[in-house]
């Protein structure tokens, strides 16, 4: 078997950089066999919730050439999105809600995609090769693929971590037929350090490396379809879509610098977004102001939730009328959800509210929610 062509890697290399990719490597169409026993037994704790899709594909998932199968080298990029301030600092901004750093601008799959589109092209068009692109939105493991190119090394907090760019990398793969041969794995380098299982609100983390999303802040408030999890509200704060604490404690950040991409730098309408205004979007405001962002996916109904369960961690009776308004919402996690955040703001309005809107509820829900919250007051002014 020929050896691989050194001179099409540093080809493909250049065009990744000219294109501006902050990160690039080469390996195997393969995954080490314990990203396969970590899939597995994510998927068999029912660690992955609400996210039938991760189990409905996990064959292709769990190796790439199940995926495709005259993929012979996968070639992993990265785009550094890096923010220019600590996300940590706005979670005292109670007043205002807290949106992932990914997810401050426009949708990052779309700026990923089309330029691993374009380098895909020039490997097929000069090289004869073919190719498949993938980002985050096909059965690829990414993080596992990226460790074994190089990038960096899955932390404890279970995703990337590269040494020049810390937790700040999106990730894409270009599929090809080319055997390119691989590059030298990427080592952990974590450490003794575990500031990122410390540091989650929710003990997302039952051990080192894994991950229980069903506790993880980013999917209850993305893709978790329902009410929040009474044991996990409080601890939300004002985190209405995601979570970066786990990546913004950890060390390796030091070294990162903010993206030069001005596509990934915060929205100054989403980097500290009022509760208030965002309580009293309806759906055609909502699809507005987020058109171009990620956030659009999750619908108005589970955002606004979110932005309640935040304004009711607020303790600032200012956002009581934001709450008051939304208890008669056509959706019933909506009203749900103001309903928590009445009786965390205010008793006297909780019940006054409760003697006009209880009666006429219909949802067994939110039913719950006006009992349960009556039950809590009144435990609370006994005690």
């Amino acid at each position: 078997m020929p050896a691989p062509n050194r001179n099409i890697k540093d080809q493909i290399r250049e065009e990744a950089q000219n294109l501006g990719f902050d990160a690039i490597g080469f390996t195997a169409a393969d995954l080490a066999p314990n990203a396969k026993k970590r899939l597995i037994e994510f998927l068999t704790l029912g660690r992955h919730g609400d996210m039938g899709w991760l189990s409905d594909r996990s064959a292709q998932r769990a190796h790439p050439k199940t995926l495709w199968p005259e993929a012979s080298s996968v070639i992993m990029l990265g785009l550094n999105y890096g923010p220019n301030e600590d996300p940590l600092g706005k979670l005292n901004k109670r007043t205002t809600g807290n949106i992932s750093v990914y997810a401050q601008n426009k949708d990052y799959h779309d700026i990923v995609k089309k330029r691993l589109k374009r380098l895909a092209r020039m490997i097929a068009d000069q090289h004869g090769a073919e190719v498949k692109v993938f980002v985050d939105t096909a059965p690829v493991m990414e993080k596992p693929l990226a460790e074994r190119a190089g990038l960096g090394w899955q932390g404890k907090h279970t995703n990337l971590v590269s040494r020049d760019y810390g937790s700040w990398l999106f990730l894409g793969a270009i599929y090809t037929s080319l055997r390119l041969g691989a590059d030298t794995p990427a080592k952990d380098h974590c450490g003794a350090c575990q500031n990122c299982l410390d540091i989650c609100p929710t003990k997302a983390f039952p051990a080192p490396y894994q991950l229980d999303a069903r506790r993880c802040i980013s999917y209850l408030t993305i893709e978790h379809n329902g009410p929040i999890p009474v044991e996990f509200r409080e601890p939300m704060g004002n985190r209405i879509y995601g979570c970066d604490d786990c990546l913004a404690i950890c060390p390796w950040n030091k070294f990162a610098q903010q993206t030069k991409e001005a596509e990934f730098h915060a929205r100054d309408e989403l980097r500290n977004p009022s509760l208030a205004v965002l309580a009293a979007l309806d759906d055609s405001a909502f699809r507005e102001m987020f058109s171009k962002s990620p956030v659009k996916r999750t619908g108005r109904n589970r955002f606004i939730r979110n932005v309640l369960i935040a304004i009711g961690n607020s303790n600032d009776k200012s956002l009581l009328s934001a709450a008051s308004s939304l208890v008669n919402d056509e959706d019933a996690m909506v009203r749900g959800a103001a309903v928590w955040a009445l009786y965390k703001l205010d008793a006297d309005a909780f019940f006054r509210l409760m003697k006009e809107h209880a009666a006429a509820e219909s949802d067994d829900g939110v039913l719950a929610e006006w009992r349960d919250g009556a039950e809590r007051i009144t435990n609370r002014r006994k005690a």
